[in-house]
């Protein structure tokens, strides 16, 4: 057994977990996906989940967020079993979910998409929205901008954006490379980065699965709706057979 098959049974030195699923059985309607996934995310912590296409991956973020069909387990967050919440009040918890596409408004603007984001709240909170725009300063170039207009990274920097307006404890982002050109997939993991670094804890599902590893704290390995394994980014990188059955060598 390999170190990163035993961390999928050990884990890691325990951290405060912020969210836990535990024995989560889910899917669409009667088709299960997922099969007993055990996940954590401790406070402040950077998660990614990596695995072949139709391994569950997206599944697993729309299982958290409420989005899916529960067959069993548990979904537990901040301490509380959010398990059979709806999305709605699953945000008032503190968590935000950018899908990985349909994620702007396209005939709203910029400035609205953001306030959008806070829509549970009696007021835009301009603070944030302050610290929305320091983080993103194109979105304050084109905040009259329709969004729809937007080129494919700043409408993802847009829902980003507008998923942090909540300011929220975990932001989880489905995807967030995909499609941007190459020279811009760098930029965007150095502002998933710094979000992490500001104490949002992340959980993210990436098609760029080295670059993902490599910059995260710790990562799953999805096959077939089930754990495969699970390790620090650097450990699961620099394992021979997840290197050789998931990540080209």
């Amino acid at each position: 057994m390999s170190g990163s098959q035993q961390g999928a049974t050990q884990g890691a030195e325990r951290t405060d977990d912020l969210l836990e699923t535990r024995d989560l059985d889910a899917g669409y309607g009667d088709l299960q996906i997922l099969d007993g996934v055990d996940m954590r995310v401790g406070d402040e912590e950077y998660v990614t989940i990596v695995g072949p296409n139709g391994a569950g991956k997206s599944t697993v973020m729309k299982s958290v967020f409420g989005l899916t069909t529960h067959m069993g387990g548990t979904v537990t967050f901040a301490g509380e079993d959010i398990t059979a919440l709806n999305p709605e009040d699953i945000i008032h918890k503190g968590m935000s979910y950018v899908p990985q596409s349909d994620n702007v408004f396209d005939t709203l603007t910029v400035e609205e998409n953001l306030e959008m984001g806070a829509y549970i709240l009696d007021s835009v909170p301009e603070e944030q929205l302050r610290v929305i725009y320091d983080r993103f300063p194109i979105l304050e170039e084109r905040k009259t901008q329709k969004a729809g207009t937007l080129s494919g990274g700043q409408q993802q920097m847009l829902a980003m954006g507008r998923a942090l307006m909540l300011d929220p404890d975990l932001l989880m982002l489905d995807e967030p490379s995909a499609g941007l050109a190459p020279d811009l997939v760098d930029e965007m993991f150095d502002r998933i980065d710094s979000i992490n670094e500001a104490g949002t804890a992340i959980l993210m599902v990436e098609q760029n699965a080295k670059e993902a590893l490599r910059r995260c704290d710790r990562g799953y390995v999805l096959v077939q709706g089930q754990n495969r394994y699970e390790d620090s980014g650097d450990a699961l990188l620099n394992d021979e057979e997840v290197r050789q059955e998931f990540l080209g060598g």
